[in-house]
């Protein structure tokens, strides 16, 4: 007979976590969520991330607000596309001669 896992599992927000369970989480997780992190798919099509937790009673997945920049600046796309020559390449040319110094070693 295969054992069963008697845990209470739960989903809750890390800012909903007693104070104590906070600090339990961030010492568990002192680099940060990013490499544990999870994107828990709800079935009405919203989602959420989530840590996973456990205490010897209750087997956690915390949810952590991640702020996602959804929002594109148009006017960032003149700095990056568009012309692609570059101004002052011309006077950048190289003139086949060797700009080393005499005596200088590095």
């Amino acid at each position: 007979m295969a054992p069963t896992n008697s845990k209470k599992r739960l989903v809750v927000s890390f800012n909903n976590l007693p104070a104590e369970l906070q600090e339990q989480v961030k010492a568990m997780y002192p680099l940060g969520y990013s490499d544990v992190m999870m994107r828990i798919d709800k079935p009405n099509g919203d989602f959420f991330y989530a840590v996973p937790f456990e205490t010897e009673e209750v087997s956690y997945l915390v949810k952590i607000d991640v702020k996602i920049d959804d929002v594109r600046d148009d006017d960032d796309d003149k700095d990056y596309f568009g012309d692609d020559e570059l101004k002052g390449a011309d006077e950048i040319q190289d003139d086949g001669s060797d700009d080393t110094v005499d005596g200088d070693d590095f």
